[in-house]
């Protein structure tokens, strides 16, 4: 009796502590298999976190790439803007050319009526002309028989004044030369004037008697003294430059020729060319040389030209 309820006791403190026990061990297991889960869990939020890092980046890059195409965008816009503003520009500026061809359009429609009036005038002076000139021919061979009378006389002058100038006178002093419709003799400046002045020398009234002596012969012709220097600046008492010393010596001719050869101051003209019109470059003593002379031109007189000219002075 007594081990039986011994045995009861301890069957019954087995059953007590059987449940504590498989508790314990339950306990473990779950301990071990929620740190197994936590392990997990922060492995997994690790994962999430990496994602949400790589997503936050490409958001960051997606934010730039949007910062950048609003930018370009902008840049766009602001270009547009400036190629309206500036077509618009270029419309105005297209209006007013536009405004300006129809005012240049009323102009010369305005001329081409003032221009058909002048060629209906024109036409008419034309067939008068046409018919004037059908009876010019006897002009013509007047004009014709005229220049070539010119080229005979002027050679003959020429000839003439070569003839009497070169005795006594060194070719270097005196040139004489046949130019077109006139005759011109050039002096050298040692010749006629003392150095650096325009005083004539006793050889030059030599040679300017000589001339004279042919102007007179020719009442019909004029006479034109041109005064030319080198380009060694010139200034003193008497003259400022090489243009007054051109023009004094000009003068010094044309009142020898007056007041000392008696010919008729009607017919001398007198004129400076300073320094300019040159034969030859100023930059060597031979070539100043030549540049500083005196042209005495003998020239029909202009009113000889405009008799010839006027038709309603040609013979009949």
């Amino acid at each position: 009796m007594i081990h039986s309820k011994s045995f009861l006791i301890l069957i019954l403190s087995l059953v007590l502590l059987l449940p504590s026990c498989v508790s314990k061990k339950k306990f473990q297991t779950s301990q071990v298999e929620l740190k197994r889960k936590l392990k997990d869990s922060e492995y997994e939020l690790g994962k999430a976190g990496k994602e949400i890092n790589k997503y936050m980046e490409r958001l960051n890059d997606c934010e730039k790439e949007k910062a950048q195409e609003i930018e370009r965008l902008n840049g766009t816009v602001k270009t547009l803007e400036s190629n309206l503003s500036l077509r618009e520009e270029q419309i105005n500026d297209l209006k007013d050319q536009i405004q300006d061809i129809r005012k240049q359009r009323d102009v010369t429609v305005t001329h081409i009526d003032d221009l058909t009036e002048l060629n209906q005038s024109a036409n008419a002076n034309i067939k008068e002309t046409l018919t004037q000139l059908e009876n010019k021919d006897k002009y013509i061979h007047l004009l014709q028989a005229a220049k070539s009378r010119t080229d005979s006389i002027n050679l003959a002058l020429a000839v003439n004044l070569k003839s009497v100038l070169k005795q006594g006178i060194e070719d270097s002093d005196v040139e004489v030369k046949v130019d077109k419709t006139v005759v011109f003799v050039n002096l050298s400046d040692k010749m006629l004037y003392t150095s650096g002045s325009y005083t004539i020398t006793n050889r030059a009234h030599e040679v300017l008697g000589k001339i004279a002596k042919i102007v007179q012969s020719r009442p019909d012709l004029e006479v034109m003294i041109e005064g030319y220097t080198d380009n060694v600046a010139i200034s003193n008492s008497c003259t400022k430059d090489n243009w007054d010393l051109s023009v004094l010596r000009a003068t010094s001719v044309a009142r020898a020729l007056q007041t000392n050869h008696g010919v008729d101051p009607n017919r001398l003209i007198a004129a400076g060319r300073g320094e300019y019109n040159t034969l030859a470059s100023n930059s060597t003593p031979e070539g100043r040389q030549m540049n500083r002379r005196t042209r005495i031109i003998i020239l029909p007189k202009l009113d000889q030209f405009y008799d010839l000219l006027d038709p309603k002075k040609v013979p009949k």
